[in-house]
């Protein structure tokens, strides 16, 4: 039996496991290896590949991770006990462990008589012993032994003495640590907090973990209090991804843990962000804007007071520097803003206005007024600098459009679809006509621009659409209603949203498109 004293808190990562056992999360061999070399540079002190005995993919993962050069980061298999009535050293499953060659083995068992009586159907006897004589045989065999107890907050509460004797077992059989877990996700925070204690008191000695699911909202909470209680491990995903509505979202319980509570789980906390959107693009989920600490708008401001009081003093709206996360202010402008809004824009141009000057009040009123047409800017920061290049005189336009033409045709001879677009524009006094065809209306136009401008701009070849969003706006007006298209364009440092409002959802994107390029090359001219 041993206490993890090292650290006031040890970081157990499930991501690779408990995370790919949510809805549209998936992750292949190649993908988990790199999450894997990533959460060790991070800092993480444990990664749980998969479990051995589940499926091909994750005994490959092992045989692959022994590759691996971790700095930090133990690698942990995850497994259940032994069968019931079956010897340990005859359980396949338990074997395949072995051979996975980790460091660390995790087992779960069952805390929960109801459990153990109506989905094991055996006796609460054979179940300590299942639980004992595994741990035991791992440590036998020089494993670092973490031992889950499933379900023991819903065991706990049905019958402590059954509960805490199952935790006995595991530590009868020499665990190195023993995790409670919320496994329905159903727990108060008080009740995480007083069941954690009752342990401590009831096994002292061994070091207690919290694993917790996000069924009420209360992952991170509840593993919070549960360190406050003396737990000094926590289990979690990046990004709270899990089965149902997710697991403990590590992105959200690190900051805590080292920023409000002074303990150092990490050596670097701003590289935080990179790896919550690390994970996101490598599992091909989109990252969630709202996200605690790491989201786009985590920092964000829109009224026009807040703004005020921000641009005075950040922390009077900020409970911590976003920098220290990784991540950075967000000056929103929309029609709720005021004129300090409009002044801390134009200065990350490298503009300066003053406040209540005829400039900062003629962008303002700009952009509410578009605002009342249908625009919004606060995810399509690239159309709102151009408006400001604009209304201040500083943009001198790169080319300009005389006319586009776009069709559809359909054949019922089995011919596939055509979509064509025909762009012409004036670079100078030139002229450049151009067609091209496309999957779809919007790339076909996309396609016939830069085909046009590339003789003129060739770095355009550089940019490229990342994203494209429609949204009908006031559909009480059916088929005549305003559209809103939102562009985000990458050229591979950075990107940026430009948006396009019409009743006609074509020349919405076509200003959207038009817009992104002619952004690009304001910031290259600029540079």
């Amino acid at each position: 039996m041993s206490v993890l004293s090292d650290k006031p808190v040890r970081l157990y990562d499930t991501t690779l496991r408990d995370g790919t056992q949510g809805e549209g999360f998936q992750l292949s061999l190649r993908d988990k290896l790199r999450i894997a070399e990533r959460l060790d540079a991070f800092g993480v002190d444990y990664i749980e590949g998969g479990w051995p005995g589940s499926n091909p993919k994750d005994v490959e993962f092992f045989s692959e991770a022994k590759k691996l050069k971790l700095s930090h980061a133990k690698l942990a298999a995850f497994g259940s006990t032994r069968r019931a009535n079956t010897p340990v050293e005859e359980d396949a499953q338990v074997q395949l462990l072995l051979e996975a060659g980790t460091p660390v083995v995790t087992i779960f068992g069952k805390s929960w008589e109801l459990q153990v009586t109506e989905v094991l159907r055996t006796t609460v006897e054979e179940n300590r012993a299942m639980i004992r004589d595994t741990v035991a045989h791992l440590k036998k065999n020089g494993r670092e032994v973490v031992y889950d107890a499933e379900h023991f907050f819903d065991g706990y509460k049905d019958s402590p003495e059954h509960a805490l004797a199952s935790l006995e077992a595991a530590a009868e059989g020499g665990a190195d640590s023993l995790v409670l877990c919320d496994t329905n996700g159903g727990t108060l925070p008080a009740e995480v907090a007083e069941i954690c204690k009752a342990v401590a008191a009831r096994i002292p000695g061994v070091a207690v973990g919290i694993h917790t699911h996000n069924d009420c909202e209360l992952a991170v909470a509840n593993a919070i209090a549960a360190v406050a209680a003396g737990a000094v491990q926590v289990q979690g995903t990046i990004n709270g991804y899990g089965e149902r509505t997710g697991n403990c979202n590590l992105t959200s319980v690190i900051p805590i843990l080292q920023i409000k509570m002074g303990l150092e789980v990490v050596p670097d906390l701003t590289k935080l962000r990179d790896l919550s959107y690390f994970v996101d693009e490598v599992s091909n989920n989109p990252h969630f804007a709202r996200a605690a600490f790491v989201g786009r708008t985590a920092f964000a401001h829109k009224g026009g007071m807040h703004v005020n009081a921000v641009q005075k003093l950040a922390r009077s709206y900020e409970h911590i520097v976003p920098e220290s996360v990784g991540n950075s202010q967000n000056i929103l402008v929309s029609e709720l803003s005021g004129q300090s809004n409009i002044l801390i824009k134009a200065e990350q141009l490298g503009i300066q206005l003053d406040k209540g000057s005829d400039e900062a009040k003629a962008v303002l009123q700009k952009v509410k007024a578009l605002e009342n047409d249908g625009y919004s800017f606060e995810a399509a920061g690239g159309s709102l600098e151009l408006l400001i290049r604009r209304e201040l005189g500083r943009y001198e336009k790169p080319f300009e459009l005389k006319e586009f033409h776009t069709s559809f045709r359909q054949y019922r001879d089995g011919h596939e679809p055509v979509c064509e677009a025909t762009v012409k524009v004036y670079v100078g006094e030139v002229a450049e006509y151009t067609v091209a065809e496309g999957h779809g209306v919007v790339n076909a136009l996309d396609k016939a621009l830069r085909k046009a401008l590339l003789p003129f701009f060739p770095e355009i070849a550089e940019v490229s659409l990342a994203d494209y969003k429609v949204r009908i706006i006031d559909g009480h007006d059916a088929t005549a209603a305003k559209t809103r298209v939102l562009i985000v364009s990458t050229d591979g440092q950075g990107d940026w949203g430009t948006v396009g409002v019409s009743e006609n959802i074509i020349e919405a994107s076509w200003i959207a498109l038009v817009d992104g390029i002619d952004l690009f090359l304001q910031r290259r001219r600029g540079k």
